[in-house]
Order: structure tokens, then C-alpha cells, then sequence
């Protein structure tokens, strides 16, 4: 097999994964976890069954990729790295517009009422979620608290509950309404406008002047 046909099959497996995490999502989303069968996700995504299952064996294997591709910080500008030390404000506002546009991708809101709604039965989704969805970027943004907390920047006692308060008083804007309230679309500058303030209010409460 040359380079150009390898790679081509590669470009080919990738598209119909694209596709059927589309399917499986939207899926997920109108039957539910329980009632959306691998055979099922097939057929909206127009694969065969051979070729759903080798992408993703069991149904397990398909959400925790849902979930991955939901949180992927890569996929956004200023990737899942964390931002240089030095200024808190400016680090602290970017790391809030990456939150806020990972909360606002299509679908998430989706994510997590169907999350919500099949925890009793499927506690293993919620933990999923939790551990591959939200602890990383969690843990991302504690971990730069810690830095400019050690450089005397801020003067943080308590990395958990501060990273708890700071991205708290994002996602209760963002996406939390979201699971209530069809309509609330919030538009850019209100979203930025909240970032701000958060930060803001963080900054007096953490910062070291």
C-alpha cells in the first residue's frame, strides 16, 4: 500500500467516525442513551454495521468519544495549553473565553440534559462526563491558579473552591439556563461582558494588587 492510498484510507475512516458521532449524538439526544442501539446509529449515519462496530465496539466506546470530542480544548484558539504566566487578568480572561466557548458548542446543553436524565440508570455517563468532559479543563485552570498563586501574583488558600467560584460564575450564565430554557441564547458581547466580570470579581477577592 503506497503512502497516497494510506492515507486515503485514513481520510475515509475519519470522515465516517465524524459521521457517526454526529448521528450518535443527535441520537443520544432525542432517544436517549438506553434507546439508541450501535445499529441504529449506523443506519443515521449511513455506515455499515461492520464499520460502526470497528470504530467503536460497544456503546460505552461511542459516548466517552462523544464526550472527548465535546471537551476537546485543542480544537479552540489558544489550544489546551495553559496561558503564560505573568499577567492574571489577561490569563484568567482567556482561560474564561475558552471555557464559555467550549459550554456553547452545539450540543453541549444537549449533553448534559441527556447526561442529567440517564444518570439514575447510567451512573457510569455522569462519571464519564465528569472525568474525561469537565475535570481536565478543571484541573487546567487550577494548575495556572497554582502558578500565580507561587509567583505571589494571587494569593490562593484554596485552589479548588477558587477554580469552583471563577468558572462557576461563567457556566451560570453560559450553559446552565440552557438546560431550563430553550430560548436563553445569550449573545457574544453579553457572554464576554460576564467573563469580565467574573474575572474581575475573582481578581478582587484572589489578587494581590
Amino acid at each position: 500500500m503506497t503512502p497516497t492510498t494510506s492515507a486515503y484510507h485514513r481520510g475515509v475512516a475519519s470522515a465516517k467516525r465524524t459521521l457517526i458521532l454526529t448521528a450518535a449524538t443527535e441520537l443520544f439526544s432525542e432517544l436517549g442513551y438506553d434507546k439508541t442501539s450501535l445499529a441504529r446509529v449506523a443506519e443515521r449515519a449511513g455506515v455499515s454495521t461492520a464499520t460502526m462496530f470497528k470504530q467503536f465496539p460497544t456503546k460505552a466506546d461511542l459516548f466517552r468519544a462523544i464526550v472527548l470530542q465535546f471537551w476537546d480544548a485543542g480544537t479552540d484558539p489558544g489550544g489546551d495549553a495553559s496561558p503564560e504566566p505573568g499577567d492574571p487578568r489577561a490569563g484568567l480572561l482567556a482561560l474564561g473565553r475558552r471555557y464559555a466557548g467550549l459550554l456553547r458548542r452545539p450540543g453541549m446543553a444537549g449533553l448534559h440534559r441527556m447526561v442529567i436524565a440517564e444518570a439514575p440508570r447510567f451512573p457510569e455517563l455522569a462519571r464519564v462526563q465528569f472525568d474525561l468532559g469537565k475535570e481536565p479543563f478543571f484541573e487546567l485552570v487550577r494548575a495556572y491558579l497554582g502558578t500565580e498563586a507561587a509567583a505571589g501574583r494571587l494569593e490562593v488558600a484554596d485552589d479548588v473552591r477558587a477554580t469552583t467560584e471563577l468558572l462557576g460564575m461563567i457556566s451560570n450564565f453560559v450553559l446552565w439556563p440552557q438546560l431550563l430554557l430553550q430560548e436563553w441564547a445569550p449573545g457574544d458581547a453579553e457572554i464576554d461582558a460576564t467573563i469580565e466580570s467574573a474575572v474581575e470579581t475573582f481578581l478582587a477577592r484572589y489578587g494581590r494588587g
